[in-house]
């Protein structure tokens, strides 16, 4: 992070807006459509959420006026960066037979338009970190992901206000981000602190010719932050649950969240870091040409452990099992952290308001 702290008046977010257009970008941000807070393309500062904060809580989530010009002051909507990189639904190639019975590959890349996305929040980066480990730092580099990562400039927002289903705080994560974006803009009812975190948000700050933010602006955002901190309620027993979790996989409590779990997998949808995916083959009907396509999948499917005639998973007990102790557990083995970046969104997106931090802890002992 730059530690030049620039001030941008609350009436100069146009003219980020315009310059980031000018740079040959496509602006993403916030919005709200249908009663949530999603992300869609933003046109003009006046689709922003101003005024508007979130009330979430297991299995509920729901959006009320405040009267203040805050456009950041809401923790987060069922969406994060996922589904700008990591499609829900797209090809990987197609495949036709020549007239003399050959078959042809041909690869299909997205086409990857510059986008700005505005309001990050700190989870989410951390989220996208997880993700570049699995698609990009593996030994195959996943060519989908990687177009759409190199055409991506983030904007994150300091979140001073979070839900009482958020613990980023717990996980390491939150709520003020530091790494990961390439613009930091932390928000106060005048304006917003910004920080440059790359040479090309360096390069966009600059061209606003912005004043440096003042001692007290400085101090009331770093103030706003640790308030943020300290007002989350939720947490998971400690940072790596591995081991205490893979000694508990004959609990009791797996049998008991069963009963509550419909398998609907909204949990691994909403969740910044799954990658679970299912591929298959849609055949042109002339049945000369075949296209092979990747969609999101979850772990709570039934299909997602079918092999061969034979499902692992043939329950809702081991499907949740297996969720809770990859995400909070054996992902330390394949990345080195767990994979939980505290957002929140399985707890608030549950229908029926499981909370992970609840269960987590009633297998590792330390709730009945």
């Amino acid at each position: 992070m730059s530690t030049v702290a620039l001030f941008l008046p609350r009436d100069g977010l146009r003219r980020l807006l315009e310059a980031l257009r000018a740079a040959g970008m496509r602006c993403v941000g916030p919005q709200v459509r249908d009663g949530a807070i999603v992300y869609d393309t933003l046109t003009g500062v006046e689709q922003l959420p101003a005024g508007l904060r979130d009330a979430q809580a297991p299995g509920s989530y729901a959006l009320a006026a405040t009267g203040s010009a805050r456009q950041f002051a809401w923790a987060n909507g069922p969406q994060a960066l996922k589904p700008l990189l990591f499609a829900p639904r797209e090809s990987l190639w197609r495949v036709a037979r020549g007239a003399d019975g050959a078959l042809a590959f041909r690869e299909v890349l997205p086409d990857a338009q510059p986008t700005a996305v505005i309001g990050v929040r700190a989870c989410d980066l951390a989220a996208l970190a997880l993700q570049d480990q699995h698609f990009l730092q593996g030994p195959y580099r996943d060519a989908h992901y990687a177009r759409r990562r190199e055409s991506l400039f983030l904007i994150a927002v300091g979140c001073s206000h979070p839900a009482a289903t958020c613990f980023c705080a717990s996980t390491g994560d939150g709520p003020r981000p530091r790494q990961g974006f390439d613009i930091l803009l932390e928000e106060l009812d005048e304006g917003f602190v910004a920080h440059a975190g790359s040479p090309r948000g360096d390069e966009i700050l600059v061209g606003l010719k912005l004043g440096p933010a003042s001692d007290e602006q400085r101090d009331a955002v770093r103030e706003e932050s640790e308030r943020a901190a300290l007002a989350q309620t939720r947490s998971l027993p400690s940072r790596n649950l591995r081991d205490a979790l893979l000694a508990n996989l004959d609990h009791a409590r797996w049998d008991e969240v069963a009963q509550r779990c419909l398998s609907c997998a909204n949990c691994t949808s909403v969740c910044p870091t799954c990658f679970c995916h299912s591929e298959h083959e849609a055949p042109a009907i002339g049945g000369k040409e075949s296209e092979h396509r990747r969609e999101w999948d979850s772990c709570f499917t039934r299909g997602h452990s079918y092999i061969h005639g034979y499902t692992v998973r043939p329950d809702t007990r081991t499907r949740y099992r297996q969720w809770l102790v990859h995400k909070l557990g054996t992902w330390h083995d394949q990345y080195g952290r767990s994979g939980c970046t505290g957002c929140g969104r399985c707890i608030t997106w549950c229908p029926v308001g499981i909370d992970i931090t609840e269960e987590a802890a009633a297998v590792c002992g330390e709730r009945s």
